[in-house]
């Protein structure tokens, strides 16, 4: 048999050597899990097969999911869970996805192949002990022990619940093959039937006939859907026809099936879905699998030492894999299994058929066979062996062989090696040597008897702390009292049973027979003087003390101690009050291993071995305690010392002489006991019976009288509580007065805080708008403040670009000032380089001239006397033409210039007031009380200054009259323009300031540059010369120097003082150009302030 250790691996080969099932009882391998850093074995939980069957999957302790293909010889890990599994399940539709019941009791669903979480479900309170899929694979049911639910395996949402009681729990819910039927089995053996689509109840299955119950536990149902199998805890199986609805077959089980744990249906390639071979795993561990229409047992797997826990079939029939207790995977191959049982039947196999056994019904069948026999062969040949004729065996070897395999002869030896059997195979040893028959139906019909009435008060007088403990006692107690009536009038019975209830308390059947085979055989003649202790018994104690110890039993005979007190304590609760558990084990151990006679001998030893302490104690409650408490003694010389006296003992007084030898109960039913005063025990019973029908009448008598003093009791509590109710009803409407009044207090006092609040939250509401107003005043002020400022702002701009461009037209007109100084300059140098030059030539020509006017004049004085004033007159007013002419051809030009500058000038202010107008139309509106202001101060301010002008203008009569009559118009008719209305910026008013200064500097220079040309001399080479400098004028005749006269001599002198005046003139002119310059300075720093404080008043 090959072995596989998983390990931690992730995947692997699940053998590794070609399995031989034949050889090994079937199995192809055996799968384990250790744990390498615990060295600890991880034990698997669940499997199940897929719908092929040539895998499966397995979860063990620690969540961890595997896949074992059998087919391809390999295995590998799918998943970690992390927790535990309790049930495992394929889909039926999605073959690759498995649904894992996990300890936290939620169900998730996973793929095999992608190893990835499919979906998670939760609902469950408890834990999930099974799964069920549709054969359509669309749903699929999960019970536990509270409820059961159905899922929706396409959106793995909850469809349906099945909601109980809490006292009828759930056994298990599952789908029928090829129907929509669901079946489910409750803790009462109810069986229905329902309809999958609606939830409707179809049919009930209707139990035996004689009402008995077996607790249902595991269920199996054929691939076709028609025979269900269902077995609990009884050797019982019931077969159901679900056609028909009706119970089959019952089938019983071997006696050594005592409970049915699982039960599965072996499939077959060639019965069509009927199968016929059912597999019954026990509580032993051993899966028996016999014939459901011949009743033979065909084979079974597994044993007592390696005892199997769960069991799953693949859907066709090849394989079978097992859990065992110890955790690991036995992977059988059914071809393995049932190749002996074709063959001839050996003569040790009894066949399963109907016969005698059958019950009136005609359902119940017996199985008695054993297991198929199997040769442990080889694949070697071996060689042939001579068969000898069995020895002969003698009547005391056969008396010595027990059940089992075991030989007495051999135990004893044992035991007095070791002086006591293995704890581990104690058990096994004890119901060897008792050759216990196991008779479950018997056992069985006394249990189901109930609890006996001597037993209902088994508590109050025996009281445990184990609840287990207190019913197994009781179901002890009450078998015994039902199987002999002597046993329900023994008052130390359960001190006889208690230690064997506490050792045996997983198994009640073998504690029942181990007490029954104890009664029997070692409590002989306990009962012949019942009430009383068992006087002979006791005397034959008493006899063989004081044959080995009579100083010891004259002690006990001066204290006035009897055997009553010495040695019936011992017996009635079988050493078990001075023994430890190990002590009172070694000690059964040489009881059951002996003649019967040995525990009174064994009461004898105790007391001799003891007799130190017992001669120390004169009373009797000394003597009382000793015998119920435990003592300081050495067990293994108490052993000794009994077989020392049973050896030693005279036949006349030995116990043996008097006791029968061991006889072990009989097979089938229990033996009657009756070795006792029937007619006492009868006359107890019906003494127990009346006093137990004269305490129930007197009950009943006691019940009524206190139903009646309870009636009055009530009608009294009755009418004193109606007087106390309608003191309290008083007393409530008083204080329901006091409390309306206190509460209308209250509430007045509320309405006036009521009020008060409203006030206050008015005025609370009223502050809060206020706040919000005075807000959203201060959000508009701050938002006019910031347009203002932007406005101001734009204001500076244009007023710092105005100043900047009236600085740059001031320095422009500076740059022009230089310029025409640099002309004048240059110009009068020529002027007095030309002068000198005519000078000279003057000088020369007069000269020449004053020779020839010497000569002349004498010749014409007489003419010349007479025309001198005529040519006089008229040169006066040639000249003055020619410098009129001269005057308004300069002025013409100037005035043409002018005119061009102020028309260019007005367009671009024009073009600027436009850009200028668009940009003030939204500021217009806001601008207006600034305006007006503004230009209220600019009229007072413009007052002054006309006042001011006028004052220079007429401290300037005098030149403006000379400039008139070398200009014509008046100046201030040129430069001077009329105010305009109150509505215009205080800008315009400096641009037309500007204006009029550039105007007034312009003919100022014009004026000086006429006058220096009027002042300066011409050559006189010929009557049509002039200048160059001189402008030249139409219609307009030169006037040259070279005409004059000597006599004209004073006016060259007075042009000479006109010049000088004129640059006097000039000079005041120019101061009264800086003047305008500081006054218009001081004008412009007179508006930003003005402006400013306008801004701050608004």
């Amino acid at each position: 048999m090959q072995t596989t250790d998983v390990g931690s691996k992730e995947d692997g080969k699940v053998w590794h050597r070609k399995p031989n099932p034949s050889v090994s009882n079937g199995i192809i391998v055996t799968v384990v899990r250790s744990n390498p850093h615990q060295n600890k074995t991880v034990r698997f939980l669940q499997v199940a097969f897929d719908t092929t069957g040539e895998s499966f999957v397995a979860g063990d302790q620690h969540g961890n999911i595997y896949v074992f293909d059998i087919s391809r010889n390999r295995f590998r890990l799918v998943q970690k869970t992390g927790q535990a599994c309790t049930a495992l399940s394929f889909s039926l539709r999605r073959t690759t996805e498995f649904l894992v019941a996990l300890a936290d009791y939620s169900i998730k669903c996973f793929d095999k192949d992608t190893k990835q979480l499919v979906s998670w479900m939760r609902g469950h309170e408890g834990a999930v002990s099974s799964i069920s899929c549709h054969s359509s694979g669309r749903y699929a049911i999960s019970t536990s022990s509270d409820t059961a639910q159905l899922w929706d395996l396409d959106t793995f949402q909850r469809k349906r619940k099945l909601n109980i009681r809490q006292s009828v729990g759930i056994q298990r819910v599952f789908f029928l093959p090829l129907s929509n039927t669901i079946l489910s089995c409750f803790n009462d053996d109810s069986i229905f039937a329902w309809e999958s689509d609606t939830l409707l109840c179809k049919y009930q299955l209707s139990g035996p006939e004689d009402g008995t119950r077996i607790h249902y536990k595991a269920f199996a149902v054929t691939r076709e859907g028609k025979t269900l199998a269902a077995g609990g805890r009884s050797n019982l199986l019931h077969l159901w026809c679900l056609d028909s609805r009706q119970l089959m077959r019952v089938v019983q089980m071997p006696p050594l099936v005592r409970t049915v744990r699982h039960l599965e249906f072996l499939p077959d390639s060639f019965d069509g879905g009927s199968s016929q071979v059912l597999g019954v795993l026990s509580q032993d561990g051993i899966m028996r699998f016999i014939n459901i229409q011949t009743f033979k047992q065909l084979f079974e797997i597994g044993s007592i030492d390696n005892a199997l826990t769960a069991v799953t079939i693949c859907p066709k029939g090849r394989h079978i894999v097992a859990v065992t207790e110890s955790g690991a995977l036995n992977i059988y191959s059914v071809q393995g299994l049932t190749q002996e049982v074709n063959k001839p039947p050996q003569p040790l196999v009894k066949v399963v058929s109907q016969d005698s056994t059958v019950d009136a019904s005609g359902m119940l069948v017996k199985v008695r066979s054993g297991t198929v026999q199997r040769p442990k062969t080889s694949g070697r040949r071996v060689p042939a062996k001579v068969l000898r004729p069995p020895a002969v065996i003698t009547g005391d070897e056969k008396e010595n062989d027990l059940p089992g395999g075991l030989n007495k002869k051999k135990l004893l030896a044992l035991l007095k090696a070791f002086g006591e059997y293995p704890a581990k195979y104690r058990m096994f040893v004890w119901r060897s040597l008792l050759q216990l028959p196991e008779n479950h139906a018997a056992f069985n019909s006394l249990v189901q008897k109930g609890v006996h009435p001597a037993c209902l008060t088994l508590q109050e007088r025996y009281p445990i702390k184990s609840q287990k403990l207190q019913r197994g006692l009781q179901r002890l107690l009450s078998a015994l009292a039902h199987w002999s009536a002597i046993f329900g009038e023994t008052d130390y019975l359960p001190l006889v049973a208690f230690p064997f209830v506490k050792l045996f308390q997983n198994n009640p059947l073998i504690c029942f027979e181990v007490v029954a085979t104890v009664i029997v055989n070692w409590c002989q003649h306990w009962f012949e003087y019942f009430p009383n202790p068992p006087l002979n018994v006791l005397s034959m104690v008493e006899n063989v003390l004081a044959h080995h110890d009579k100083e010891l039993l004259q002690h006990l005979v001066d204290c006035h101690i009897t055997s009553q007190l010495y040695a019936w304590p011992l017996l009635q609760t079988l050493f078990s009050e001075v023994l430890t558990r190990d002590e009172w084990l070694r000690l059964f151990d040489n009881v059951f291993s002996n003649h019967t006679a040995f525990l009174l001998v064994a009461v004898v030893a105790y007391v001799t071995c003891c007799r130190v302490q017992l001669l120390t104690l004169a009373f009797r409650e000394d003597f009382e305690y000793f015998f119920h408490h435990r003592n300081n003694f050495d067990i293994g010389a108490m052993i000794k010392e009994t077989y020392r006296l049973m050896s030693t003992t005279p036949e006349d007084i030995h116990p043996r002489s008097t006791l029968s030898a061991f006889e072990p109960l009989l097979r089938g039913q229990y033996p009657v006991f009756n070795k006792y005063p029937t007619f006492i025990v009868q006359y107890q019973s019906q003494e127990r019976e009346r006093i137990r029908q004269q305490e129930g009448q007197y009950l009943r008598e006691r019940q009524d009288l206190q139903q009646l003093r309870a009636e009055t009791v009530r009608q009294q509590a009755e009418d004193e509580a109606w007087y106390t109710q309608q003191e309290l009803l008083q007393q409530a409407e008083q204080q329901r007065r006091n409390i309306l009044q206190q509460e209308e207090a209250k509430l007045a006092e509320q309405r006036v805080k009521l009020a008060a609040m409203k006030r206050e939250l008015k005025l609370k509401e009223l502050t809060l708008v206020e706040a919000t107003r005075r807000r959203f005043l201060h959000h508009q002020q701050d938002q006019r403040t910031v347009q203002l400022q932007r406005l101001d702002d734009e204001i500076q701009r244009k007023m710092a670009l105005r100043d900047q461009e009236t600085a740059a037209a001031v320095q422009d007109i500076e740059v022009r000032q230089m310029e025409l100084d640099a002309k004048r300059r240059l110009f009068e140098q020529q002027l007095a380089k030309e002068q000198e030059r005519v000078n000279q030539e003057v000088e020369a020509e007069l000269g020449v001239r004053r020779h020839r006017a010497e000569l002349e004049e004498t010749a014409f004085r007489d003419v010349l006397q007479t025309d001198v004033d005529l040519t006089h007159d008229t040169k006066r007013v040639l000249e003055e033409s020619l410098a009129e002419a001269g005057q308004l051809g300069t002025d013409h030009e100037w005035q043409v210039e002018v005119l061009k500058r102020m028309e260019q000038s007005d367009a671009d202010q024009q073009r600027r007031q436009h850009l200028l107008s668009q940009m003030a139309q939204e500021t217009r509106g806001k601008e207006e009380e600034l305006e007006e202001l503004m230009m209220a101060a600019e009229g007072r301010k413009w007052e002054k200054e006309e006042e001011e002008e006028k004052k220079k203008e007429q401290a300037a009569a005098p030149v403006e009259s000379w400039r008139g009559d070398h200009q014509g118009p008046p100046t201030e008719q040129r430069y001077q323009r009329p105010p305009e209305s109150q509505g215009e910026t205080y800008s315009r008013l400096r641009e037309r300031n500007l204006t009029s200064c550039l105007l007034r500097e312009r003919n100022l220079t014009s004026c000086l540059q006429r006058e220096r040309n009027l002042t300066s001399p011409c050559p006189t080479r010929d009557p049509g010369c002039r200048p160059s400098s001189a402008p030249t004028q139409p219609n307009v005749k030169p006037v040259c120097l070279n005409n004059q006269t000597p006599s004209e001599s004073s006016t060259t002198f007075s042009l000479d003082r006109g010049r000088a005046e004129l640059d006097s003139k000039e000079r005041e002119l120019m101061k009264e150009v800086r003047d305008l310059r500081q006054k218009l300075a001081r004008a412009k720093a007179g508006h930003s302030s003005t402006y400013s404080s306008s801004t701050v008043s608004q």
